[in-house]
């Protein structure tokens, strides 16, 4: 049931911060980076555990979810999801070390995986095929803002007090947020079945026997691992390799970040007056240039930098936009919160992967300088031209069958 076009705004607002505030809570730890390292006395493949434990455990909680999310009504699902998620973070914050933070990691990973795949899920269930690119641009508009306010304002909290700040910091924002979605968030139990199901995995069986579904998640996983591969190092090698001081890290999240806030909306009105295949195709190839540049650049002053990173957070976020409509939209309508979960955990997965491979390959010399970054950006070539090619080959369900965005069955 779409929800009348006067509530559209603050249901799409709504579900931007909670999407916000899942996505503060894994963003903050990648310029953190340098100060958990140097705190904590951990190396690049601990920090790069760190990073992954939040994947790995976002993984394995989709995967559990997909067994029973289409068996429950949706807000109540995402009301619950959440005030764990937000009990998690107030873990990392009094975490006393390293393991106790890697296990606190995993346990926000668990809550903020299912949040994001409960999150596009709603944009399927209320958002018209017609308006979903768009739709998706204005939650995406979430990454920015975490980039271009959140990010920066943790790292100055995390610079004056300690590194828990930003962490309580989250936690307070979820607390606002749960307030909100409490009050805006429509009952949604059009894709609760009166018929019994024989058993609880019903609906997996039922998302993984489509084909339709599992090109529409090879294209998750090209997304994912062509973007998690270089980011949680950005800030690693631009402060051991570029020279760019910790202070000034700061100004590649609002640099990249106001920038986003602009774009992103713009790709998605652009997807959905252009067509969202061909929309992403452009965006994704575009973004193999800022890819190549932060991962193969030497020496850079700090404007030249910004200029770089701010390309690459427009592109290779601006892919997700027209990419996550294509894949909702694959997702067969009484299965979709079944497939998002599913998705999200494929995602997860490949972000754990891609971190931790990142961790293995990249190294730190005797001057403590970043060393194989380079090959990393191969990866994430490799991977994205992948996508580009998966993506001709999903058939989207709700698609208005005259649209160029139909792929022949």
């Amino acid at each position: 049931m779409t929800p009348p076009i006067r509530s559209e705004r603050a249901l799409l607002l709504t579900l931007a911060g909670i999407q916000f505030s899942h996505i503060l809570d894994f963003m903050v730890m990648m310029p953190l980076g340098p100060m958990l390292m140097a705190e904590l006395d951990i190396t690049t493949h601990e920090f790069g555990l760190l990073v992954a434990s939040y994947s790995f455990s976002a993984a394995a909680s989709g995967l559990f979810a997909a067994t029973f999310v289409d068996r429950f009504e949706r807000k109540r699902f995402m009301l619950v999801t959440f005030a764990l998620f937000g009990l998690a973070t107030l873990a990392c914050a009094i975490a006393p070390g390293y393991a106790t933070l890697l296990i606190a990691r995993g346990l926000a990973g668990a809550f903020g995986g299912v949040l994001g795949a409960l999150v596009q899920t709603f944009i399927g269930d209320t958002i018209p095929y017609a308006r979903r690119a768009r739709a998706s641009g204005t939650v995406a508009a979430a990454f920015s803002f975490s980039t271009v306010a959140g990010v920066p304002l943790s790292l100055w909290l995390a610079s004056l007090f300690h590194w828990r700040a930003p962490f309580v910091f989250i936690v307070l924002l979820v607390g606002v947020f749960f307030v909100v979605a409490l009050r805006v968030l429509p009952e949604l139990r059009h894709h609760l079945s009166r018929e019994k199901r024989a058993h609880p995995f019903t609906d997996l069986f039922a998302v993984m026997r489509d084909a339709n579904h599992w090109r529409a998640m090879s294209l998750s996983a090209m997304l994912i691992f062509a973007g998690f591969t270089v980011i949680p190092y950005i800030t690693v090698y631009a402060v051991s390799n570029i020279g760019i001081s910790q202070h000034d890290i700061a100004y590649i999240y609002l640099a990249g970040g106001a920038a986003t806030l602009f774009t992103a909306r713009a790709i998605g009105h652009w997807a959905d007056a252009a067509g969202k295949m061909q929309v992403y195709r452009i965006v994704a190839f575009c973004a193999m240039l800022p890819i190549l540049a932060v991962t193969q650049v030497q020496q850079a002053s700090l404007a030249l930098w910004l200029v770089f990173t701010t390309l690459f957070f427009v592109l290779v976020s601006g892919r997700f936009i027209p990419a996550m409509a294509i894949i909702t939209s694959a997702a067969q309508p009484k299965l979709r919160g079944t497939f998002m979960s599913l998705n999200a955990t494929v995602q997860s997965l490949a972000m754990g992967l891609a971190a931790t491979l990142s961790g293995f390959i990249i190294t730190q010399d005797a001057t403590g300088k970043i060393v194989g970054y380079e090959h990393v950006g191969y990866i994430a070539i490799a991977a994205n031209l992948l996508g580009m090619w998966f993506v001709s080959r999903i058939v989207m369900h709700d698609a208005h069958p005259n649209l160029p965005d139909v792929a022949p069955k």
